[in-house]
């Protein structure tokens, strides 16, 4: 997204081939960006700057991917033409108020359908700049707004209630936009521009947690996963699993275009049932499914709260892995807002 408003060629390395990724990509092709692929996970992207982009001739299809419809209705809220966003039946079902009101508070034309998509977003609105406090902490909501107030006049700041994920913070400085971070909130002035760059994409760590985990619960494991992203909003994986018992070792730290990298050794070790710090829940949302297969081959009780966030993702995790749980015979209650996990034996 930013490598397509940049001024200049944005080289991008160990991009991950998926369809939620290759979605997106498509969108902007179909606004207007040359997306080219060079082999090996290599791309490059050249920018159109702020104001490139043009009208697609229909609807953009974002696939099964939630955060790129919400982070692209706050770039497209600000273009000159009018837009409308939709996804596969799942995606469809996403609720979007709570990314399209504050987006409307900025000055901004978008519609729903009963709060979910189809997103119809207007073009050639002026966008006035924020002071918004989320009720729920997302960073989908917050990078949307973020977006949105490169194109808005005055200073856009978005408060949390809880750390959230700051990846698009920590990409808009590598593209040399000023950003302004303090606790849990962040501002940043409309008017700049963003400026093409080289990319090193690290491993994922929600794809990283499998193997965690496997490693954790499996006899005898022993394994080293090389050049996985450590951004301290998305270590609650790490930080739980520890907790529960896990022996895992951070090895070899750097940097890597501005996000934290490192290999990770794990071994394994009897987990023991915890109750999971509520603090955590926003820094793992996207890996509590595994976490649940971790808790059910633990000793003792576990016990997640304040997670409501994933009922409303492409599935409602919480039910769909207590069904599981439950067919494999493990005790696994399912919660308004978490699960209760019981001396699984498995």
């Amino acid at each position: 997204m930013l490598g397509s408003l940049a001024e200049g060629v944005t080289r991008v390395s160990g991009f991950l081939e998926g369809e939620d990724s290759l979605a997106t990509l498509e969108a902007f092709r179909r606004m207007g960006v040359a997306i080219e692929p060079h082999g090996d996970n290599r791309w490059t992207v050249s920018g159109v700057g702020m104001h490139g982009l043009r009208a697609a001739d229909s609807a953009l299809d974002l696939g099964n991917s939630g955060t790129g419809m919400r982070l692209m209705s706050g770039l497209l809220a600000a273009q000159a033409f009018d837009s409308v966003l939709v996804g596969d039946e799942s995606l469809m079902q996403r609720p979007m108020l709570r990314v399209a009101r504050p987006l409307n508070a900025m000055g901004a034309s978008v519609e729903t359908d009963c709060g979910r998509p189809p997103l119809r977003i207007g073009g050639n609105c002026e966008l006035v700049a924020i002071d918004y406090s989320m009720p729920v902490a997302s960073a989908q909501v917050k990078s949307s707004l973020l977006l949105a107030g490169m194109y808005a006049e005055g200073e856009t700041c978005v408060s949390e209630p809880a750390p959230t994920r700051d990846h698009t913070e920590r990409m808009l400085r590598g593209f040399g936009y000023q950003v302004e971070s303090e606790g849990n909130r962040v501002c940043l002035e409309g008017g700049g521009k963003l400026t093409a760059t080289d990319i090193d994409v690290p491993a994922d760590i929600s794809s990283a947690a499998f193997f965690l985990v496997g490693a954790s619960i499996a006899e005898n494991a022993d394994l080293t996963i090389r050049h996985v992203g450590m951004n301290p909003t998305r270590s609650g994986i790490i930080n739980i699993l520890r907790a529960m018992g896990a022996d895992i070792e951070v090895l070899n730290e750097s940097l890597v275009g501005g996000e934290p990298v490192a290999d990770l050794r794990v071994r394994s070790a009897q987990l023991k049932g915890i109750r999971i710090p509520e603090s955590q829940v926003p820094l793992a949302i996207d890996e509590f499914p595994v976490l649940f297969v971790a808790a059910a081959c633990a000793q003792g009780e576990t016990v997640l709260t304040g997670a409501e966030e994933l009922r409303v993702k492409e599935s409602d995790r919480i039910q769909v892995m207590a069904d599981g749980l439950q067919a494999l015979g493990i005790d696994a209650t399912p919660t308004p807002d978490g699960m209760v996990i019981r001396n699984g034996d498995i």
